[in-house]
């Protein structure tokens, strides 16, 4: 015998359970929507934070260098090093001129010796002079460049050294010590002139013939050539 609230209670059953039912589902629907709006919001957090500031620091040259990478800012007291523009006499010795050991490194070696400026107008000169006591061809000529009395055994000029390194150091002497040269030294140092330094010496006892007065003397470019090492 059928009762006749079963058919009631079984819908109230559907009824229960379907009740439960939907809510589950709507939640199985809204996660992965949930989760999709989690990670948008966590993107537009990072989006939007404060990036961290350009590395600084300071350079010697002072200023601000940009690069590809990165912006240096220097503070305004910080002054850039002074730029050392040293002179031919400063950067080149002794030694180096005699391991070139040409004509034109005697004439600087000269005037180092004596303290004089290396300038062009002061190697011309010297070359000039070199090339009237031996000619450029065999400038080295007994070591003695200048014919030089002064230190080398013979005062007429012909006598010889044992290298030209010491005749360079006693043709500097010379001019030094003699007071009749004193128009030739202050030449030197001035070392803006060639040809006043050439006019000194045509005027000096250095040469019995004074060069003509300077008549006999060639203002020509002089050939650089390299002397046997042996002679240094």
């Amino acid at each position: 015998m059928r009762h006749a609230d079963r058919p009631a209670g079984r819908r109230a059953t559907r009824h229960g359970v379907a009740a439960s039912v939907a809510p589950a589902r709507m939640a199985r629907r809204v996660a992965p929507l949930a989760a999709a709006m989690a990670v948008l919001s966590l993107g537009l957090t990072l989006a939007l934070a404060p990036q961290p500031a350009a590395v600084t620091a300071p350079t010697a040259a002072g200023g601000t260098h940009a690069g590809a990478t990165q912006t240096v800012n220097v503070a305004p007291d910080v002054a850039a090093p002074a730029v050392s523009q040293e002179s031919y006499t400063a950067t080149t010795g002794a030694q180096t001129l005699i391991e070139s050991g040409t004509n034109a490194d005697w004439a600087q070696l000269v005037l180092i010796y004596g303290d004089w400026p290396v300038t062009d107008e002061n190697v011309t000169v010297m070359l000039q002079w070199m090339r009237e006591e031996n000619g450029p061809d065999n400038w080295w000529n007994r070591n003695n460049p200048l014919n030089n009395g002064h230190g080398s055994g013979g005062g007429s000029g012909l006598g010889s050294y044992d290298s030209l390194d010491t005749a360079a150091w006693y043709a500097a002497d010379n001019l030094l010590k003699r007071s009749f040269y004193t128009d030739i030294v202050a030449a030197l140092e001035r070392g803006t002139s060639a040809h006043a330094v050439a006019q000194a010496i045509w005027a000096s006892p250095w040469a019995s013939s004074h060069y003509g007065n300077g008549a006999w003397w060639s203002t020509a470019p002089v050939p650089i050539i390299e002397a046997p090492a042996s002679a240094w």
